[in-house]
């Protein structure tokens, strides 16, 4: 495994050295598919689970080979056949064992999706590369889960950012998708979301076709001392040690989320410091907002007066559970109910801000501390 230069990983998957804790999650989610059982994933952005579908299928893949694992990110998806197309690329000629042999496979199979083969100019290494022809989406789709299916491995599909597909035009997607998908015989999914009350409708609801079609599991934030212990070992290969009081501020300040430990931790490696104490957890902090200030500053000020003063409340409370209450509006002097109710769903609707199960946050936990510290 190559030795990282920072060992706080911020962006991507590097391995199971610089991956944190996540063991009871890890399991549930092996023994789930190895018991063909689905899962529906949810956490918020940045909490680590795309990390953690990809250190699950490394430690599958690299275990087991007869399993293929496959990653499918639904992210800027906005139609059913830019699903297939990101679909397709992201599985055609992987159960293959020549780029020739692919090639003739998916010429023949995916007839629909228009295959093209072409080698990396600096790896040499195969890709694919689709498009579907207009009107056969839902045909194009079929083909590639019986692609899956005709293989004699065990395959293993994360959909990431599945609630995209309830925004598609084609509304009968989450139908399709289900009707083909509950006849696979060697095919399991993650379907993983960073919007809970999405992915928990789509998945808790009778009224929906994936109704109680997978396992549920909710990530959360990983345990303080875990983290630490994570931190302290890579800090000791460079003469340093975290004191649990500093770490807890730098944990409590960002709520616990993944991705902004991780920035924290990587700007404190970087300084290669005698001692890390609090001073220096706040520089780096500042440092970081500073970095966006004038991003964060575009952001405040492109909304409207009552989307911003609602925003600033959300940032100084952290979490509210009651958006709507009386004394919530009195105390930060907010518009008419009818306004604040316009607000937030533009806020939500633009991801500024989030519910979690326990209220709504500001989503940016850097942009929420510049909103508290600035104004």
């Amino acid at each position: 495994m190559k030795v990282l230069n920072n060992p706080f990983v911020v962006y991507g998957y590097k391995g199971s050295e610089y991956f944190c804790d996540r063991v009871k999650e890890t399991e549930i989610l092996r023994q789930a598919l190895h018991n063909e059982r689905n899962v529906m994933l949810s956490s918020p952005r940045r909490l680590g689970k795309t990390g953690l579908i990809h250190h699950v299928f490394e430690q599958i893949e690299s275990q087991q080979e007869d399993v293929k694992c496959f990653y499918v990110d639904l992210m800027n998806t906005k139609t059913l056949g830019q699903l297939v197309e990101v679909f397709g690329k992201s599985v055609m000629g992987k159960l293959d064992t020549s780029p020739q042999m692919a090639l003739r496979k998916a010429t023949a199979l995916f007839s629909t999706l228009r295959p093209t083969l072409k080698f990396d100019e600096l790896t040499g290494m195969p890709e694919f590369s689709v498009s579907v022809v207009p009107g056969e989406e839902d045909y194009s789709l079929k083909k590639i889960f019986d692609y899956l299916s005709s293989s004699n491995k065990r395959c293993y599909v994360a959909f990431d950012e599945f609630q995209q597909v309830t925004s598609y035009p084609e509304t009968t997607t989450e139908a399709t998708l289900r009707s083909y998908i509950q006849f696979l015989p060697n095919v399991y999914f993650i379907f993983a979301g960073s919007q809970y009350h999405l992915m928990s409708d789509m998945f808790l609801s009778p009224k929906r076709p994936f109704y109680l079609a997978a396992d549920t599991l909710t990530l959360k934030e990983i345990d303080l001392d875990e983290y630490l212990a994570f931190a302290n070992r890579h800090f000791k290969a460079i003469g340093l040690e975290m004191q649990r009081a500093d770490f807890e501020y730098l944990y409590q300040l960002v709520d616990g989320q993944t991705y902004y430990v991780q920035k924290i931790l990587n700007k404190l490696y970087e300084w290669r410091l005698e001692a890390i104490d609090m001073e220096k957890v706040v520089q780096a902090v500042e440092e970081l907002i500073n970095l966006q200030g004038e991003t964060f500053e575009n952001y405040y000020m492109s909304m409207t007066e009552n989307q911003a003063a609602l925003l600033l409340a959300i940032a100084r409370e952290r979490v509210v559970k009651a958006p709507y209450a009386a004394a919530f509006l009195r105390k930060h002097v907010l518009p008419a109910l009818s306004s604040v109710k316009m607000a937030l769903k533009s806020l939500t609707d633009k991801q500024l801000i989030y519910k979690k199960q326990d209220g709504y946050i500001v989503y940016d936990r850097f942009f929420a501390l510049w909103l508290r510290n600035r104004l």
